[in-house]
């Protein structure tokens, strides 16, 4: 038993890098022979951001209050309440906006992508594609990923904003923190690169969230059980992929640009 799951688990990865592969090729071929899909990317874009965009601002706030209720009894105790606003920036900024894109892009538009490529799967409407002579990592799948990384980034800007004002307004009216104090020090401390960086992982995590999905699903099996199966597979396997990704990328960021002096 145990031999076989890691000779499942073995399969499994092998199935993900040759699907990253393909989809590679693919969007070459796309992009030479200027065959994109691009009214399935803009539908995709549109449904993406009408699933998301809300549950990612309602989930924002409060974890913005949280952070600042937290960072504000920390500086508190130590004395440092002028510092608030770096530590709320640089976590808002470089691990929370990020994260909580990737965990709605994977959980809520992750699902909703398996479950639609998978419906089409058991229909046989890949297979009827692939007899027409058009690609399915074309037509569905490079569309749906394409969607997802523009629909993460632009969700990381909205969510990075809801969080700093949350934050910002609960440190001011109820941790009676100067203004100018908390902008100033979020400023000095959050430099244009930390966003930047938040921007590449919520591309990555797109990629990541959104590429287990379609693999997901236009490999089902088992009828609508199978589709059930494929979607919770789906938003563990992108979840867990996500993590590893924020782990790796922040110590990449750490040994590229170093902290350039302490508080």
């Amino acid at each position: 038993m145990a031999a076989r799951g890691r000779s499942g688990s073995v399969a499994e990865i092998g199935l993900l890098f040759g699907f990253a592969a393909d989809t590679a090729y693919a969007a070459g071929q796309a992009v030479l022979r200027r065959r994109f899909a691009w009214r399935e990317s803009i539908d995709q874009m549109w449904f993406l951001a009408g699933v998301t965009a809300l549950p990612s601002i309602l989930v924002m706030i409060p974890f913005g209050v949280v952070v600042a209720a937290q960072v504000g009894s920390l500086t508190g105790q130590i004395g440092a309440q002028s510092y608030s606003g770096a530590v709320v920036g640089l976590l808002i900024v470089g691990q929370a906006a990020p994260l909580v894109c990737a965990l709605m892009i994977a959980g809520v538009g992750g699902s909703a992508l398996c479950a639609d490529l998978g419906s089409r799967t058991i229909r046989e409407e890949t297979d009827a594609l692939e007899v027409m002579g058009l690609s399915v990592l074309e037509r569905l799948v490079l569309p749906r990923i394409v969607a997802a990384v523009v629909v993460t980034m632009l969700l990381d800007s909205l969510v990075m904003a809801v969080g700093i004002t949350a934050s910002f307004l609960f440190q001011v009216l109820a941790g009676h923190v100067a203004p100018g104090s908390f902008l100033t020090t979020m400023t000095d401390f959050a430099h244009l690169s930390d966003f930047f960086v938040s921007q590449v992982k919520s591309a990555v995590f797109a990629v990541l969230a959104a590429g287990v999905a379609c693999v997901k699903g236009i490999t089902v099996k088992g009828g609508p059980a199978g589709v059930g199966n494929a979607v919770n597979e789906t938003v563990v396997l992108a979840f867990l992929l996500v993590f590893l990704a924020n782990v790796g990328i922040g110590e990449l960021y750490a040994l590229m640009a170093p902290p350039d002096g302490g508080f």
